[in-house]
């Protein structure tokens, strides 16, 4: 083997490697609709948002990603609620509860003197510490994300392309929006051990904006940022391992990276066919 792959001798690197894996699959997914449908500020908000459960499952002891999950829920539906019954704007009403679950989080991590997880892990994530169990359910995270994209794949392109054809056409709007909140909860839920709160959104948009460069097909757009985000993660475990980085972060610039890179490339190609070509005699 290369020393360039000397760190996927180690098991436990082995397992991020896959773990990651499936958290791209997931984003991949996901992300394609994050960024169809400009979804990108609820999922940073929801990745935020997972703090005061994160912390409150820690004092506990409870399995934080157990935490994360029902905090991420209570955002969405806090979201949805304020969206319903009041009359403000779905950006005011997410930052409002952005700031809110965050501060929240905050004010529980410097009120209990016993918090003893690194809050670096929190924030950044720990995909080297991910174990068999953890591998579990986010095999079962990728394999809903999966059927939900699936059987409600029609609603969510016509809800995409306009609400209200797709309302006429009884494919029911409200809770196709709905499900893709879930969706992204779900996405921003089982990347938390991998990248963390503030990094997740990075594995969402990346590795989207990176296949969206490419095709313009909505599945073969998941299927290709999948595929980025997969390599994504494997660079990040190389970089990370060979740099002496932090893995989580380190494997969350690769997604965004990809994003830029591909963008970048495919622009530069387009300029070339745009620009005539000189013929000499």
């Amino acid at each position: 083997m290369s020393p360039l792959f000397d760190p996927f001798a180690a098991e436990f690197v082995q397992r991020a490697l896959l773990g990651g894996a499936l958290v791209a699959v997931v984003c991949g997914v996901v992300g394609t609709w994050v960024v169809l449908r400009g979804m990108a500020f609820l999922g940073e908000a929801m990745a935020h948002g997972m703090l005061p459960g994160v912390a409150v499952a820690t004092l506990l002891g409870v399995p934080p990603m157990a935490g994360a999950a029902v905090s991420a829920a209570a955002m969405s539906l806090g979201v949805g609620a304020l969206q319903r019954r009041g009359r403000l704007s779905a950006d005011t009403s997410i930052g409002l509860l952005f700031v809110a679950s965050l501060s929240l989080g905050v004010i529980v991590i410097s009120a209990s003197r016993s918090f003893a997880t690194d809050a670096s892990a929190i924030l950044f994530g720990d995909i080297l510490a991910i174990e068999r169990g953890d591998l579990a359910v986010l095999a079962v995270a990728v394999a809903v994300t999966l059927a939900v994209a699936a059987l409600g794949h029609r609603s969510f392109v016509a809800l995409a392309v306009d609400p209200r054809q797709a309302q006429l056409l009884g494919l029911r709007p409200r809770l196709a929006h709905v499900l893709l909140v879930g969706l992204v909860t779900l996405a921003v839920v089982s990347a938390y051990q991998a990248v963390g709160s503030l990094l997740v959104v990075g594995m969402l948009l990346g590795p989207a904006v990176a296949a969206g460069a490419w095709t313009r097909r909505i599945v073969p757009t998941m299927i290709v940022a999948a595929l980025v985000g997969v390599v994504a993660v494997a660079a990040g475990l190389i970089l990370s391992w060979h740099l002496g980085t932090a893995a989580g972060a380190t494997v969350a610039f690769a997604a965004i990276c990809s994003g830029a890179v591909s963008t970048g490339i495919r622009s530069l190609g387009r300029l070339r066919r745009a620009v005539p070509v000189e013929r000499t005699a």
